[in-house]
């Protein structure tokens, strides 16, 4: 199988260009007309609103018996549970409380996963954040957007790998665990990949940057998946990112005010790819694509090449870097030994 990191990287000289093709020349990939998830258990991140609604959607519109809305706000869970009730009212539909600042939080989830759930299918981890001012979260030192788009989702993805490993369907196809990504990892500059050590870099104001901490942010995840596939077979759970590209009608930058909030919706209207086209990327990558996008970066309904810095030698040095630095911050939750775990029979 030829996955992103066996692809060449990417020579396109000029991210608008990629964005050109990602934004209006890509065409959506559609499940079959007899696809169905039925009998089958999903969580979704981020659930009540924006992408992450439109996803549950999708899903249970392929006949999803049993969705998990993890969501940050009870009451705003319960009300998108109720609207998708009535689309689906078949379907059991519950919410549960996550906060991705929080560790605590996401343990919580996990743990009710493995002991309330007897099955557990698809993992769509969609919550994400972007700050436009510099903020830390109090218990962890972290500032936001690496918290929540990096460091507790990398958390999440390793406490419920084991979960959906057990869980899947007795001899049925592999569990699916879909992280969602963005395109502008390519263009992301990384500006402190040299600082030693490296996390906590981000964690200082003088050098914070709304439009890089995010980009790297979520170039952090193609670094740490680059090894975590390492450990997880794609027998067991097929691990990737998806990129929905920029879609209108989202709530991924609701912190913007004044007249960039303008601008933000004035370019959605005019560029951006409709909730259901975006959501549509999670789904494909969930149901369409197999094994052979285990490990992948998937944009345009494509595997695609990670971020070319990956794969210079600079990148190389990197790259274990983060790997080492993100299990040590998450040793507390025992990282590494459920990792080496994955790695059984």
């Amino acid at each position: 199988m030829v996955g992103s990191k066996d692809l060449p990287p990417s020579t396109t000289p000029f991210f608008p260009n990629v964005f050109f093709n990602n934004q209006f020349r890509a065409k959506p990939q559609w499940p079959a007309p007899d696809m169905t998830l039925l009998g089958q258990t999903a969580i979704v991140t981020g659930g009540n609103t924006g992408l992450g609604y439109e996803a549950a959607v999708q899903l249970l519109d392929l006949k999803l018996s049993r969705l998990i809305l993890a969501v940050r706000s009870p009451e705003k869970g319960n009300s998108a549970a109720a609207a998708l009730r009535k689309l689906h009212p078949r379907a059991m539909i519950e919410v549960w409380p996550l906060d991705m600042s929080s560790y605590d939080s996401v343990q919580a989830f996990a743990r009710r996963a493995e002991s309330q759930l007897s099955r557990l299918d698809i993992a769509l981890l969609n919550a994400g954040v972007i700050k436009l001012t510099f903020g830390t979260v109090a218990s962890t030192g972290h500032e936001e957007t690496l918290q929540v788009n990096y460091i507790s989702t990398m958390l999440l993805a390793v406490l419920l790998l084991p979960i959906l490993k057990a869980k899947r369907q007795p001899s049925g196809p592999p569990a699916r665990l879909t992280i969602v990504s963005a395109a502008l990892t390519l263009a992301a500059k990384f500006p402190n990949r040299a600082a030693i050590p490296l996390l906590p870099s981000f964690d200082d104001p003088a050098t914070f940057d709304r439009e890089e901490h995010y980009h790297s942010s979520k170039l952090l995840a193609h670094i740490f998946l680059w090894n975590l596939v390492d450990y997880v077979s794609a027998d067991d759970v097929i691990v990737n990112l998806a990129d929905p590209a920029w879609c209108k009608g989202t709530e991924l930058a609701r912190d913007v005010q004044g007249p960039m909030k303008l601008a933000v919706k004035l370019f959605g209207t005019t560029t951006g790819r409709t909730k259901r086209v975006g959501a549509s990327c999670f789904i494909d990558a969930i149901v369409n694509k197999g094994k052979e996008s285990h490990g992948c970066f998937l944009m345009s309904w494509k595997i695609h090449p990670f971020s070319a810095f990956l794969y210079t030698p600079e990148g190389t040095i990197v790259t274990q870097r983060v790997w080492d630095e993100t299990l040590a911050e998450l040793d507390f939750a025992g990282a590494r030994a459920i990792l080496e775990s994955m790695k059984g029979v």
